[in-house]
This record gives structure tokens, C-alpha cells and sequence, in this order.
């Protein structure tokens, strides 16, 4: 995981008031040639990720910005899927005789899935959409290394909005608190070695956006229940090439082929 070089505490007139974003979303996608093959992937996909691991997800990914959960929410979905929504606020809560009161500067952590294939291609993707939301200093952008480690990501998307203004002891506005030039700053350069990346920031109003396209296909990797080995060579080569179209059209947003 990439050292984040922290920066000197800001002196504020009152509590930081910024509002910080992450969405990051991840696509895993597989080939399964028949429906059996396919309906088995989806049912393994929302096994593995299944809401009670998804919330060990969350709870690592609150201890990690240093924040105390209040509330979980969770849920798994019929024929599959899956939804975990945490309420978060400071690591300190004060007790006031039998209540407990908490400044919410640090609002919510949401992660859901969606596990779907195609019926005429034989390709099927997992999907899963996290969103942090963030109130005060900490940047929930130290959680990337850890969320791409913790699913199989073929492609990424993640956008980072910090909105609203804090004032300083000078009572000048502040619309950032921390440097940043691209979410890729954030990321342990060993995984970056592994994607082509593209960043499109719109720094006036601090929306920062990256997205990842992995590079290499392992075949092995994409096949379920099968052995690479065992299909033609021709076969294999038709089978990159669905894959790595799909991972194009997702990757750019739009029917490229």
C-alpha cells in the first residue's frame, strides 16, 4: 500500500466542514460458455461476496479512516445480489448520562453488487459500486490499495468530489484541505502496472475521475470450471478477443464494437 505523506494539521475556525466523495467501481468479468456454466458463476460470484463478507469489507475500510461504525444495515438479494450500508461518525463519542452523542463528520459507507451474464455472448460480469462519504479531514482515498486488493478488478472507475467550504483562523475559505493532482497519486504503483489509466480532473471544482483497464489476460484466469489447455488455439483466441472487447466497451463507456 502506497505511504500517503501527511500534510501539516490545518489551523481552522471551528470544525472542517468539507465534504469528500468516493465512488469506486469495479468489474470483474468471466466466460462461461453454457447456461449452466453461467448460472453457476453467478451463483459462486454472490456466494463469495455475499453480504456478511462485504460488511468485513466496510468494517476494515471504517477502522482504516478512523471512524466508529453506529449502524449496519445489510441485505442479500433474491435471485442474487447484494447491499451493505454503514452510518459512521467519529472514533470519540461522548456519553451524556444513558445517551450518546456523536458529530456525524464522517456520514456513510454503501457497497452493492450485481452479479449478471449475457445470454449470447457467454460472457458474464460481476459488478460491485462502493461509496464512501466523508466529513472533516481524513480523505477516504488511503482505502484504494485495500478495495482493489480485496476483489478481482478488470476494470475500475473511481471519481473523488470534495464540495463545500471550511475557514481557516484568518477566516479565509477553504475549498481544499489536502494536495492532490490524481486519484492515481493514492495508489500503490505496483498496481498501477498492472492497467492502462486515464485521469479526466476538473480541478475548478475539485471532481477528480480515473479509470483502469487491466493489461494482461490470463486466460486460465477468465474460464470457469474449464482448463484453457484443453480448448483449441483458435478457440482460446476467440475467447481473449470477446473478453477483451467487453472490457473495451466497459472501460469506455459506450458500443465500440
Amino acid at each position: 500500500m502506497k505511504e500517503i505523506i501527511k500534510e501539516e494539521k490545518l489551523k481552522l475556525y471551528g470544525f472542517n466542514n468539507l465534504t469528500k466523495s468516493l465512488s469506486f467501481n469495479i468489474y470483474d468479468v468471466c466466460y462461461a460458455k453454457t447456461a449452466r456454466e453461467q448460472k453457476d458463476y453467478i451463483a459462486y460470484i454472490d456466494e463469495q461476496y455475499n453480504s456478511e463478507r462485504l460488511k468485513g469489507i466496510l468494517v476494515q475500510v471504517a477502522e482504516m479512516i478512523g471512524a466508529q461504525v453506529l449502524s449496519i444495515s445489510s441485505q442479500d438479494y433474491d435471485p442474487q445480489g447484494a447491499s451493505v450500508t454503514l452510518l459512521i461518525a467519529e472514533e470519540s463519542l461522548v456519553t451524556a448520562g444513558d445517551t450518546i452523542i456523536a458529530h456525524l463528520d464522517k456520514s456513510h459507507v454503501t457497497v452493492h453488487t450485481y452479479p449478471e451474464y449475457h445470454p449470447d455472448t457467454c460472457l458474464a460480469t460481476f459488478r460491485v459500486d462502493i461509496d464512501v462519504a466523508t466529513c472533516g479531514a481524513i480523505t477516504p482515498l488511503c482505502i484504494l490499495d485495500f478495495l482493489i486488493g480485496s476483489f478481482d478488478s478488470d476494470i475500475i472507475t473511481m471519481d473523488y468530489r470534495v464540495r463545500g467550504f471550511t475557514r481557516n483562523v484568518l477566516g479565509q475559505k477553504l475549498f481544499m484541505d489536502h494536495r492532490i493532482t490524481s486519484i492515481q497519486d493514492y495508489i500503490d504503483e505496483e498496481i498501477l502496472r498492472r492497467y492502462d489509466a486515464v485521469d479526466i480532473n476538473v480541478y475548478d471544482v475539485n471532481l477528480y475521475h480515473t479509470k483502469m483497464l487491466i493489461k494482461e489476460i490470463d486466460l486460465q484466469n477468465y474460464l470457469f470450471n474449464k482448463d484453457a489447455y484443453e480448448l483449441p488455439p483458435k478457440e482460446r483466441l476467440s475467447i481473449i478477443n470477446s473478453l477483451r472487447q467487453e472490457m473495451i466497451e466497459i472501460f469506455s463507456g459506450r458500443n465500440v464494437y
